[in-house]
């Protein structure tokens, strides 16, 4: 029995959910898959999974199992990374993720003129509007919005965002701008469903914050949609500054409510600590984090 390739066969079903999935995600004929799981937990005197119809569960064993199996095999791979020459010039394969919005916008730029200066590296740019966890999604570097929780994970600020309330200009000659966030009750709200609520917006900073409940004329799952029906003149919507700088720039929509803005909310690079960062990793940092920088800083108010 090869340990290593049990090992990551097991990871891999643990990752799918299923021996179905190891076998697919490995290109794997399913009976290899079972065999390597029953193999290792023989070769172990111990049960590592519970096969289900419909899932696979770890055992008790099998948690404390899978989690050594993960840093063993991340070890091996940076061993393979060394000896390969990644150490040595920037190559290889990154993986980048961003939010939706703010990727499109900003990061993939930046993205394709990295690769036109780095030819010998590759790049997946995953665009999404919820946490991957850089381990377990074998990311490289994220950009993230917001305050970081306390964690292992090295972080590099890029500048900061904020919230903005904004209407069209025909909207606000119709209806009046409003003067305090109490007086949106009086207005049509356009609400983006994205990570935050759909149903109230924040208002003030630290020292003054406030829940205003809201309720939406419209509501919709992007912050294009929000911002294209707003500047429709249906009604106010809420939505971020890099989101909104574009339209806001043309005059095709007018902040309002800016003296109860929430506190800005910070940007940043994140990747894991490695014993040595591996150059790809540091060419993407150095080319990039001027250049968002500069991006985040042309988006401000």
């Amino acid at each position: 029995m090869d340990r290593l390739e049990a090992m990551s066969t097991l990871v891999a079903a643990v990752d799918g959910g299923s021996l179905s999935a190891a076998s697919r995600a490995l290109a794997t004929p399913l009976a290899t898959v079972s065999r390597r799981v029953s193999d290792l937990e023989a070769h172990l005197g111990a049960q590592l999974v519970v096969r289900t119809s419909r899932r696979l569960a770890l055992t008790e064993v099998g948690q404390i199992y899978v989690a050594c199996c993960r840093r063993i095999l991340e070890q091996v791979d940076e061993a393979e990374r060394s000896a390969s020459g990644e150490y040595q010039a920037p190559r290889g394969h990154l993986t980048i993720t961003a939010p939706v919005v703010f990727g499109r916008l900003h990061v993939e730029p930046v993205v394709l003129d990295f690769l036109n200066a780095y030819p010998d590296i590759d790049v997946r740019l995953s665009l999404a509007d919820h946490v991957l966890n850089l381990v377990d999604d074998h990311v490289d570097v994220a950009v993230r919005v917001g305050a970081l929780p306390d964690s292992r994970l090295k972080a590099l600020r890029l500048g900061a965002i904020c919230w903005v309330v904004c209407a069209a200009p025909d909207y606000l000659e119709r209806r009046g701008a409003p003067q305090t966030p109490a007086e949106l009750a009086d207005h049509a709200c356009i609400a983006f469903e994205g990570l935050y609520s759909s149903s109230a917006w924040s208002f003030g900073g630290e020292a003054t914050p406030a829940i205003v409940p809201i309720r939406p004329r419209l509501a919709v799952n992007t912050a294009e949609a929000a911002l294209d029906a707003a500047i429709a003149g249906a009604g106010v919507t809420r939505v971020l500054s890099y989101q909104v700088a574009k339209a806001l720039k043309s005059g095709a929509l007018i902040p309002v409510l800016q003296a109860f803005s929430p506190d800005p909310l910070p940007v940043s690079l994140v990747y894991a600590p490695l014993p040595q960062l591996p150059l790809k990793l540091r060419a993407f940092l150095d080319f990039a984090a001027p250049r968002l920088k500069a991006a985040l800083a042309d988006a401000a108010l």
